[in-house]
């Protein structure tokens, strides 16, 4: 494609999670990178970026675009100008369709911070192909949902010795608050299960498989994990299945690839609460007036203070036999939620924009279409990746 106007361009800024996002790549783009913001407020763009040149005084002339969700041709010139835009404006299902559909049409990458299947399902069935034809990579989950769980199952595949069945589980550990866009994105989801599960099988009907190896996921079972000490439960979120499907593009996954995915809690109480919580939830969200209180309870666009995110964490362990060996690897850093999220964004839309990266295109994951690339941003940016135990 020509050189486009601009490198990355945001929107969402004006959000909480899209506000830590800009202020990362105020101080973390590199010297040259050509960025913008882009939202359908003047004054609250002008605003962020008076913020931002606190933190950067060579941002006072940072251009800003002004588009919305509801203006297809403003999006697709903010669509035709980038090489990457970056969304964080959620809940997907609602927000999200017409700028993947203007990336698409423009062969522009895309990434967000979407743990909502349906969503992505749907953008899958709709997009993929004609994102192919353009080239452009559409890349979805790309906050704590999903590069910890996906990154980290890739990495530890590559401490395994090739050609041999592997079976790996993943154990989610953290500490921290989850985003207003989180839950609201949640609810949401909950409340279309249905039409969530319509979706999936014909994505499932629609998508290749590959035919000389075997990949699937294991359900797993609440139960103790001798291993770690830890009660483990299935987490019934999008991460396993990012993680199976770039087991299912990569053939450095295996012959025969099985992945579990679960939380790591201490106590069996907190796991028996948990799953009491999570289907309140689930019945909640299939009330209108419930659904409504809910998403009221959590306003979207605020979080917490600086002080409480620097004391959150996150630790994703993984295990995986393969022969007669047994690899412990872990992912870890800080606030999940707001922090992290906003560094990982950051740096999977820097690596689209700067890197030399696998040829890929269409609905893509992290681990194809960035790979040992965007790990090695990561692990430069604070987060770390090792390898824990090698029997």
């Amino acid at each position: 494609m020509p050189d486009q106007e601009f490198d990355i361009v945001l929107f969402g800024a004006t959000g909480f999670t899209g506000g830590l996002t800009a202020e990362y790549l105020a101080q973390n783009a590199p010297t040259g990178c050509r960025w913008a913001l882009a939202g359908r407020s003047q004054a609250k763009l002008e605003a962020v970026r008076d913020r931002l040149v606190k933190l950067n005084p060579a941002l006072a002339e940072l251009p800003l675009l002004t588009a919305e969700i509801g203006d297809a041709p403003s999006l697709r010139r903010v669509a035709e100008a980038a090489k990457v835009v970056i969304t964080t404006v959620g809940p997907y299902l609602n927000y999200g369709e017409p700028l993947v559909a203007a990336c698409a049409a423009a062969g522009t990458d895309y990434v967000d911070l979407t743990g909502e299947p349906q969503f992505v399902d749907d953008m899958y069935l709709k997009y993929h192909d004609q994102a192919v034809a353009t080239g452009a990579r559409i890349v979805h989950a790309c906050g704590f949902d999903s590069i910890p769980h996906d990154l980290g199952a890739y990495f530890t595949v590559q401490q395994l010795p090739g050609g041999a069945p592997i079976k790996m589980r993943g154990v989610v550990r953290a500490g921290g608050m989850f985003s207003g866009g989180t839950f609201h994105s949640a609810i949401t989801q909950m409340s279309s299960m249905r039409e969530s599960m319509k979706i999936a099988a014909a994505r499932k009907k629609k998508e290749p498989r590959p035919a000389d190896r075997k990949v699937r996921g294991d359900g797993g079972r609440p139960r103790r994990d001798g291993r770690l000490g830890l009660w483990i439960a299935p987490m019934p979120t999008i991460d396993p299945q990012i993680v199976l499907r770039s087991a299912r593009a990569l053939p450095a996954y295996g012959p025969e690839f099985t992945y579990g995915h679960y939380a790591g809690l201490k106590r069996l109480t907190t796991v028996a609460g948990a799953g009491v919580g999570i289907g309140a939830l689930v019945g909640a969200a299939q009330v209108p007036p419930l659904r409504k209180l809910l998403l009221s309870r959590v306003p979207q666009g605020e979080g917490p203070s600086e002080a409480k995110r620097a004391r959150s964490w996150f630790k994703v362990i993984f295990i995986a036999e393969s022969g007669d060996r047994t690899v412990q690897t872990e992912v870890s850093g800080g606030d999940p939620g707001y922090g992290e999220t906003a560094k990982m964004l950051a740096e999977s839309a820097m690596c689209l924009a700067f890197d030399e990266n696998p040829e890929t295109s269409g609905q893509v994951t992290t681990a194809q279409a960035m790979g040992e690339n965007l790990i090695d941003r990561l692990v430069k940016a604070g987060i770390s990746f090792t390898v824990t135990h090698d029997e």
